[in-house]
């Protein structure tokens, strides 16, 4: 896992015109299996990037991973990690799910794009229906909750 200066990742994701989007609940109890859920339902996902739009608090999970990983990552927004492999970008997501922080998540290959925010909302968007039902129904079938008639805005 690397860090690096985000460089206008959620500026240019705010311009993107979305066709598809679906927000689901953020599990506070259960986000291990919320992440490798988003992860392992798409087999081809090689890898992500998270981009941190606001800190709300301390990310102690974010800080967590900078030590596991030694990476070196200044305090605020206006961040990225690149996770290579399954497992660093589900730990890459569950970390930043955990801490009180607003970021964008683009898996590798960008099959969907989800930005979540600190008031428990996971927002999946696409610009194929077959991309995003294929994380919606993964989980959906594993029993998370999606918002019913909510539609994110920028």
């Amino acid at each position: 896992m690397t860090s690096s200066q985000n460089t206008g990742l959620v500026k240019r994701f705010r311009r993107t015109p979305w066709r598809f989007q679906k927000t689901f609940h953020t599990p506070r109890k259960g986000l291990r299996s919320f992440a490798t859920t988003i992860i392992e339902g798409n087999h081809s996902i090689r890898g992500a990037c998270l981009a941190i739009e606001q800190v709300v608090f301390e990310p102690k999970h974010l800080k967590a991973l900078e030590t596991r990983y030694s990476l070196k990552v200044p305090s605020g927004s206006n961040w990225s990690f690149e996770a290579t492999g399954r497992e660093e970008a589900a730990d890459l997501i569950e970390s930043a799910l955990s801490d009180w922080v607003d970021f964008i998540f683009i898996p590798e290959p960008k099959l969907f794009v989800i930005y979540a925010d600190h008031d428990d909302y996971v927002t999946f968007f696409a610009n194929t229906k077959s991309n995003l039902n294929a994380v919606v129904t993964s989980l959906s079938t594993a029993g998370f909750l999606s918002v019913q008639g909510y539609e994110r805005r920028f």
